[in-house]
């Protein structure tokens, strides 16, 4: 199962992702190492991670290859960044369903994202979500990421999907996602599988 985890602490009618303080982060950091004219249409890149749509910036600002050298240092300052801002929180239920299959269960728990890992690293510990670093697999020697919402990447690689935000259901609908629900309270286990 992928599991998308990941929420700001605000009221459930207002409530927003946490990718508005990894994409505030996110643009401060390149903006503090000289790149400034900044293409802010995430929908526009082939590949949504982080070192790839830092790489298509850094070599429009500064008309040089990107290398992943430039990554640590990156990294570290948009770490920082993510500290001044508003801590990320679990969606409804996220920490509660991640413990249950470590406890419980004989599933194993990876989180794959299109982020550095540092700053993945720091929402997980906001939101108190249970992970083991070493299974936090991120983008930062990799450019890839297919697919909308991770969907697309369950299918190719043959595994159960749950979309998560009833904002997206259109979406999930048009592409025939079997199990949506708002967050993750009540959900039940056996009868995802049933319904997958």
């Amino acid at each position: 199962l992928l599991l998308y985890l990941l929420l700001n602490c605000i009221p459930k009618q207002r409530r927003t992702h946490s990718e508005f303080q990894h994409q505030l982060a996110y643009v401060n950091t390149m903006k503090a190492f000289g790149i400034t004219d900044i293409n802010q249409d995430w929908k526009h890149y082939k590949h949504h991670t982080d070192s790839y749509i830092l790489s298509k910036n850094y070599e429009a600002n500064r008309n040089a290859p990107f290398d992943f050298s430039f990554i640590p240092d990156f990294e570290a300052k948009m770490t920082e960044e993510l500290h001044q801002l508003k801590p990320t929180c679990e969606i409804e239920g996220a920490r509660g369903i991640v413990d249950y299959f470590v406890e419980e269960t004989d599933y194993a728990i990876v989180f794959a994202t299109g982020s550095l890992k540092q700053p993945a690293l720091v929402k997980l510990r906001q939101a108190q979500i249970t992970h083991n670093e070493e299974l936090v697999v991120s983008s930062n020697v990799i450019f890839e990421r297919e697919g909308i919402w991770d969907l697309e990447t369950a299918r190719n690689v043959n595994v159960h999907f749950i979309g998560i935000g009833n904002k997206n259901f259109e979406d999930f609908k048009n592409e025939n996602c079997k199990v949506t629900m708002d967050d993750w309270t009540g959900f039940d286990l056996k009868l995802g599988i049933q319904r997958i």
